[in-house]
């Protein structure tokens, strides 16, 4: 290790581990605890109507959990606020209400927005519960409601511990905020859920939780959250007493109509802005349960459309390609089926299909899944260990995936996965096994194995210095988790061959064989109940090694980190991790080690604030030699008054040598939406890229200074996740150093899809 390197790491030792030590914080955990809850339900006796209130008297009769236990900061201790959950059914619907009472109801924090703007919203008071439909302690429906009936909801994954906010059920709530605090009301439909097929009694795992966030974010549910267990729904309520529901037909038909036009600048950029032709596409998806445990979604000439933006993103001195969510309606309906250790499925490879079909569902202890797709366009990456090269090949491809997924004892999963996609002279297939396996309450081990085939084009191949003719690779990893309350333990294994492909996947980078370590300490404030008995809440401080050495055993890349993680009063976050990295590129090792530090706080209601920075050795990828990057990036967010919502991001890149400055760039976003209500709202999107270059300090000639600026502005009304209506426009312009900010092409859309629900 280099002197800088050790300086930090002797710096951060100090700083991060003696502090906490000299505290004199207790590190005792509490003692045994209460076993989660069963409540029996029975049917509501009168109808009930989604308005806030709850006023019916069928809440009378309803079943009753205390949302009692904080769990956060606190440690499953009496809570500041009292909630009360009630639960009822009836032939159709699942009724959920909540009292939630606040001492001082002024203060609450409840604003408008969109559905599911989850970033936003868990900055609110809000309410949630999760359904574990199949008790089988897996995978669980979540929903969120803040104080206005502004919706949120998703997908629990135990086996990753991933909240997939994709997923879309159609489902009512509403909210009332009153002289004690507020109410809730929600309506589930059981069409809009998956559960064991049969009439008899049925038993979910169940939670309710409510999130208070004042000068700390306290989060509350009805049962304990032992910190030394690493699964979740292990830990839920039991409600009993369903017996004689069902989906019913459970059918659903979207149309669609999107229309749209293009215009664009062929001569740039004297030339006139062109007119293109208005295109009016019509589509259709539906969606059946052929079983109450199996789901047949299918589409003809979807409406694949985005209307919201991407998240830019700087592709300056980069080496791999860039990640890009999935938010397209049709795929992210049960994505969560298709998830694998690797990332061997990523439905945005499906560029422009014709078609679409896909099935997934469990029965028993089997979980499947299925989809199909008919692409006008392959889009392709080729993977290496120094880089990620990408091309497209106008012909048509036809993509498939197979999902199966096996329930071994209480926690434990064995899977299988298959892909392959084809088109002309284009081949390419990966399958393998893969596997989750909890060994008691803190140790859990996750593998999986791959094997590919691919075969390109001669000319492509060619072209893109791939191997010609067949060619395969083997992929795997390992990895290990040890979880308790002051300790977490990680050690991972992950080999990639140089010929392995994953095309209906994101996997950027292979011909690695890498080895990773990790160990983890927790320190709690002896804050709890809404007392302030301490000057944090919780510490965390890490120390990480991996080495990365490609299919000849060379050294690609290794890094030893120290970190500390910060959490206290104002919902503050401070993190500084020191990190003595070496990176292989171009027939030499560099040091890139660098010093990384981010703070965020969230001080009153509606305000969020940020900032990050990096400080690294690193290498200029262009001219493959040493630098020294600078990485700077504030953030803020403001709620101003219940309607409207801004937030804008700064992001300046840096890099430089001796001899100068090599380039600077800035990245500028800006949001700005009017929420009308829980259903409509008018946004403005702005992205602003500068990029300013010494050409003197290149080895091949480059632009001195471009530029470029993307926005968009929208309307947005939502009845449901699915009956929606969208109106709206957006431009590019790009800059040079001759040439100031010229428009180069703008769209307008137009889209409308109702869904019909039987």
């Amino acid at each position: 290790m280099n002197v800088a390197g050790k300086s930090i790491v002797r710096a951060l030792a100090g700083l991060l581990i003696a502090a906490p030590l000299a505290a004199g914080i207790s590190q005792d955990p509490p003692g045994k605890y209460p076993p989660p809850q069963s409540l029996t339900l029975v049917r509501a006796a009168s109808p009930i109507r989604i308005d806030g209130n709850l006023d019916e008297p069928a809440w009378k009769d309803a079943g009753r959990l205390d949302i009692q236990f904080e769990w956060r900061p606190g440690e499953n201790c009496p809570p500041p606020v009292k909630s009360e959950c009630l639960v009822t059914f009836d032939e159709s619907r699942l009724y959920i209400g909540f009292r939630c009472f606040d001492p001082e109801p002024a203060k609450i924090r409840a604003h408008l927005m969109d559905r599911d703007a989850i970033d936003t919203f868990i900055q609110d008071d809000h309410i949630s519960f999760q359904l574990d439909t199949y008790n089988d302690e897996r995978r669980a429906f979540q929903f969120r409601v803040n104080p206005l009936g502004v919706q949120a909801d998703a997908v629990f994954s135990e086996l990753d511990g991933a909240e997939d906010f994709s997923w879309d059920a159609i489902w009512e709530s509403a909210g009332a905020i009153t002289d004690f605090g507020y109410t809730i009301e929600v309506a589930i439909p059981f069409n809009q859920l998956r559960f064991p097929k049969g009439g008899g009694v049925q038993t979910w795992g169940f939670e309710a939780d409510r999130s208070y966030p004042r000068l700390v974010r306290y989060r509350i549910s009805t049962h304990v959250r032992d910190r030394d267990k690493t699964c979740l729904l292990c830990e839920f309520n039991k409600i009993t007493g369903f017996e004689g529901i069902s989906p019913g037909l459970n059918m659903q038909f979207t149309p669609t109509l999107t229309v749209d036009r293009s215009d664009t600048r062929t001569d740039f950029p004297t030339g006139p802005m062109e007119a293109g032709t208005t295109d009016a596409e019509p589509g259709l998806t539906a969606r059946w349960g052929l079983t109450p445990n199996l789901m047949l979604n299918a589409t003809a000439n979807p409406d694949f459309s985005q209307v919201e933006a991407d998240v830019a993103q700087l592709d300056v001195n980069t080496r791999f390609a860039l990640y890009y969510p999935e938010k397209r309606p049709f795929f992210l309906e049960g994505g969560d089926f298709f998830m694998t250790p690797f990332q061997a499925v990523f439905t945005r490879t499906v560029a422009d299909p014709f078609w679409g079909g896909k099935v997934t569902g469990k029965i028993g202890r089997s979980a499947v899944g299925f989809f199909a797709a008919r692409d006008r366009i392959n889009n392709l990456l080729f993977p290496s260990n120094q880089g990620t090269g990408e091309a497209s090949l106008d012909q048509d491809v036809t993509s498939g995936v197979f999902r199966y997924r096996y329930d071994l004892g209480r926690g434990s999963t064995l899977g299988a996965l298959y892909t392959g996609r084809s088109g002309g002279d284009y081949r390419n297939q990966a399958g393998g096994l893969d596997g989750f396996l909890r060994l008691g309450k803190s140790d859990q081990v996750i593998f999986q194995f791959l094997r590919s085939e691919t075969r390109y084009p001669f000319d492509l191949a060619v072209k893109n210095g791939q191997e010609q003719g067949s060619f395969g690779g083997n992929a795997l990893m390992a990895q290990y988790f040890h979880l308790t309350r002051n300790l977490q333990l990680y050690a991972a294994y992950e080999g990639i061959d140089p010929g392995f492909r994953a095309d209906s996947g994101f996997i950027p980078r292979v011909d690695t064989r890498m080895v990773d370590l990790e160990a983890d300490v927790f320190f709690y404030g002896k804050r709890g109940g809404g007392k302030s008995g301490s000057w944090f809440d919780r510490i965390r401080v890490w120390l990480r090694g991996y080495r990365i050495v490609d299919s000849t055993g060379r050294l690609t890349d290794s890094r030893v980190a120290l970190g500390g993680l910060y959490e206290g009063p104002w919902q503050s976050l401070l993190q500084v991790i020191g990190r003595w990295n070496q990176e292989y590129y171009s027939g030499r090792l560099y040091d890139t080690s660098d010093l990384v530090m981010a703070a965020a706080v969230k001080p009153t209601s509606g305000v969020s604030l940020g900032l990050e920075g990096n400080l690294a050795g690193a290498v200029d990828y262009a001219n493959a030699r040493p630098a020294l990057a600078l990485r700077f990036g504030p953030n803020a967010e403001f709620g101003l008054g219940r309607h409207v919502n801004f937030n804008a991001s700064y992001f300046l890149e840096r890099l430089s040598r001796d001899e100068g400055r090599i380039y600077t760039a800035h990245l500028l976003q800006g949001r700005l939406i009017y929420n009308l209500n829980t259903r409509c709202f008018l946004r403005a999107i702005a992205q602003f890229r500068d990029v300013d270059r010494d050409p003197a300090l290149y080895s091949g000639p480059v632009q001195p200074k471009s530029r470029g600026l993307f926005t968009q502005f929208l309307f947005s009304y939502k009845l449901n996740a699915q009956t929606v209506l969208f109106l709206g426009y957006s431009d590019n312009s790009i800059g040079t150093h001759e040439i100031d900010l010229t428009r180069t092409g703008r769209a307008f859309f137009f889209k409308i899809g109702y869904a019909l629900v039987l």
